[in-house]
């Protein structure tokens, strides 16, 4: 990304499509993401936050939003913050916050939030290192999901443990030149 943020959250949201139909849906990255994308169960919104105060309650708007939704209308948000936690180790620091609101809306087993961001690093993996792309999207965002429907979609998967495996074998022969020519709308071939 360059070091103007953008914030037009039509160009945001479609920054973010792409990446997601390209790289999740496009690589297999998540073999559950393509359902519900398909279905148009997926809600963007782009928050306008720029502290990490305004995020959390954001969040928690939305967490109680995603409860109260039903599933075959939204079975999950992505939440796009381009303005605020920008830095992977703040952003990082954050999603303890993130648990913790999970928690104090009494939604432990019912929410859960994934993690994505364009920095994004697996502890103990070097910053450079491919496997940290499976995490990597254009923006930071908050991915709120549905308990239920994670574990209908893993027991519907044969053996999950093998999604991690096949991500980095994919990512490791696309390599980082690759990826950045796939989300960027270039050809890998």
């Amino acid at each position: 990304m360059n070091d103007i943020v953008e914030t037009d959250p039509a160009e945001v949201i479609a920054v973010t499509r792409n990446w997601l139909e390209k790289a999740v849906i496009g690589l297999n990255l998540c073999p559950f993401a393509k359902a519900v994308y398909a279905k148009q169960q997926v809600r963007f919104v782009v928050s306008d936050a720029t502290t990490p105060e305004a995020l959390l309650e954001q969040l928690a708007e939305e967490l109680v939003w995603l409860r109260d939704t039903p599933a075959e209308q939204t079975d999950t948000t992505l939440i796009i913050h381009p303005q605020v936690l920008t830095d992977f180790l703040d952003y990082n620091d954050f999603l303890g916050n993130a648990e913790a609101a999970v928690e104090a809306l009494d939604l432990q087993g019912v929410l859960q939030v994934a993690s994505f961001h364009p920095q994004y690093q697996f502890e103990g993996v070097a910053p450079d290192d491919v496997s940290n792309y499976t995490n990597r999207a254009p923006y930071p965002i908050l991915h709120l999901l549905r308990e239920d429907s994670v574990e209908r979609a893993v027991a519907a998967f044969p053996d999950p443990d093998v999604i991690v495996e096949r991500n980095i074998a994919t990512l490791d022969k696309l390599g980082v030149d690759g990826w950045n020519q796939l989300v960027s709308g270039g050809s890998t071939h």
